[in-house]
C-alpha cells in the first residue's frame, strides 16, 4: 500500500531529514492537464480530445520535424551548452544582444531559476490573485513569503500590485504574466510602463509572456531598453507547439543573464530541442496561421457558451475559461469536468487557481471545439 501525501508529509516532518524551509511542506506536487494515456487507462476511451494544456491542436511546423529529424544521429552528443545557433536566432528575431538571452528547459525553469539567483528566504514575491500556480511554488521553494494581490475583473490590478511592494521593503520580485494565465487577460503597454518605472531599481520584474505569439499586442520587449530590473520570460511551449520538447527563453539586462547563467544546470537544453527551436522561429508563417486559427475558434465557441448560457472571460490566449453556474444542486464545475472525461473530453478545472466554479478550456481545431460543445450541451441538459 503506497503512503498518502499527507503520510508522506507527516513523515518528512518527523524526520531529521528535514527540508531547507518549512514552507515546502505546505507545496502539492504540480497538477498538469491528465494525459490522454491516463484517460484512456481509466475509463477504457480512446476516441480522446484534450483540450486542459493549451497546447498548439495542429501541431507544429514541418521544419521542426525535419530539423528534429536530422539530430537523430547524433543523439549520443551532447548539446551545445551555450545553444548559440537558437540564441543567434532569438537575438535577430527580438532585437536583443545575444548576451541577453537565457536558455531553459520551458519557461518554468525559468521561473525557477530566477527565483534561485534573486530570492531569498528573508524576502518577498508580488504576484496576483488568480496567476500562475508556479510563481507561488517557487517562492515557497524558497522558503520567502508570498504576497497574493487581489485580482480586478479576474485580471491583475496593478495599481494594488505597487502598493504591495511599497508596503513590504524587502519585496525582490513581482510576477506578472500577460496575457494571465489562466484568466486570459491582458495589459496595455501604457499601464505596465507606467508599473514598471514606479518600482523600485532593485525589485525585479518578471513578465511572462508564454502566450504572447497569440496577442502580438502585448508584446513589451521595449521595457527592456528602457529598464534593467525587467525579464521577459516566454516559450516554445504554446503556439510553436514544441511543449514536448521542453524550451523556453528569457531576455534581460546582461548583468541578470549573466547571472541566470551561473545558475542554469548544464546542458538543460536538448540537442534535439535547440533544433527544433531554431526551425520553428523560423517559420513565421506557421505562427500567423496558428493564430489566425486560433481566433476563428475562439469566436465559435464564444458563441457557444454564449447560446448555453455559460459566463466566460474574454481571453486574448489560446484557451478561455468558463463558468459553471447552473441552477442543479448536482451540476457543479467538478462534475461537469469528470462528466467530459468520462465521454472523453478533457478539460481543466480551477479549483486549485481558486476558481471552483469555472473550468479552463482549450481552444482547439474545429471538430475537436464541435466534439466539446455537443458532449457540454449533451451533460448541461441530461440529453
Amino acid at each position: 500500500m503506497q503512503p498518502t501525501k499527507s503520510t508522506e508529509s507527516t513523515k518528512l516532518a518527523l524526520s531529521p531529514l528535514t527540508p531547507a524551509y518549512d514552507s515546502i511542506l505546505e507545496l502539492t506536487p504540480y497538477q498538469t492537464g491528465k494525459p490522454v494515456e491516463e484517460l484512456s487507462r481509466e475509463y477504457g476511451v480512446f476516441d480522446v480530445v484534450k483540450l486542459a494544456s493549451n497546447e498548439n491542436p495542429i501541431g507544429c511546423s514541418p521544419q521542426v520535424t525535419l530539423a528534429i529529424t536530422e539530430q537523430l544521429g547524433r543523439l549520443a552528443r551532447y548539446p551545445d551548452g551555450n545553444g548559440h545557433y537558437l540564441k543567434q536566432a532569438l537575438s535577430d528575431f527580438t532585437d536583443i544582444n545575444i548576451e541577453c538571452i537565457t536558455l531553459g528547459n520551458g519557461s518554468n525553469d525559468l521561473l525557477d531559476i530566477l527565483a534561485r539567483a534573486f530570492v531569498s528566504a528573508d524576502d518577498v514575491v508580488v504576484y496576483s490573485q488568480y496567476c500562475f500556480i508556479v510563481y507561488p511554488m517557487v517562492t515557497r521553494m524558497q522558503g520567502a513569503t508570498g504576497v497574493e494581490v487581489p485580482a480586478h475583473r479576474f485580471g491583475h490590478n496593478l495599481d494594488a500590485m505597487r502598493q504591495a511592494v511599497d508596503d513590504n521593503p524587502n519585496t525582490k520580485m513581482v510576477f506578472i504574466a500577460n496575457p494571465n494565465n489562466p484568466t486570459g487577460t491582458q495589459l496595455q503597454h501604457k499601464e505596465l510602463h507606467k508599473f514598471v518605472a514606479s518600482i523600485p531599481s532593485s525589485v525585479l520584474v518578471v513578465l511572462d509572456e508564454a502566450y504572447i505569439e497569440y496577442s502580438p499586442e502585448s508584446n513589451n520587449r521595449a521595457l527592456l531598453d528602457e529598464f534593467n530590473n525587467v525579464v521577459i520570460v516566454r516559450t516554445f511551449s504554446k503556439a510553436y507547439g514544441l511543449a514536448g520538447l521542453r524550451i523556453g527563453y528569457a531576455l534581460s539586462s546582461t548583468a541578470v543573464a549573466e547571472l541566470l547563467n551561473r545558475i542554469r544546470q548544464p546542458f538543460n537544453v536538448s540537442r534535439v530541442g535547440l533544433a527544433g527551436a531554431v526551425a520553428a522561429l523560423g517559420d513565421q508563417d506557421f505562427i500567423e496561421k496558428t493564430r489566425n486559427t486560433n481566433q476563428e475558434q475562439m469566436h465559435w465557441l464564444e458563441k457557444q457558451f454564449d447560446a448555453l448560457g455559460l459566463a466566460f472571460i474574454k481571453s486574448h490566449a489560446n484557451f478561455i475559461i468558463v463558468e459553471i453556474q447552473v441552477e442543479m444542486e448536482d451540476i457543479t464545475a467538478i462534475s461537469i469536468y469528470q462528466a467530459l472525461l468520462e465521454q472523453g473530453v478533457i478539460v481543466r478545472p480551477l479549483v486549485g487557481y481558486g476558481l471552483p466554479n469555472w473550468l479552463r478550456i482549450t481552444v482547439g481545431i474545429a471538430e475537436d471545439n464541435l466534439r466539446l460543445i455537443d458532449t457540454l450541451r449533451s451533460i448541461l441538459t441530461n440529453d
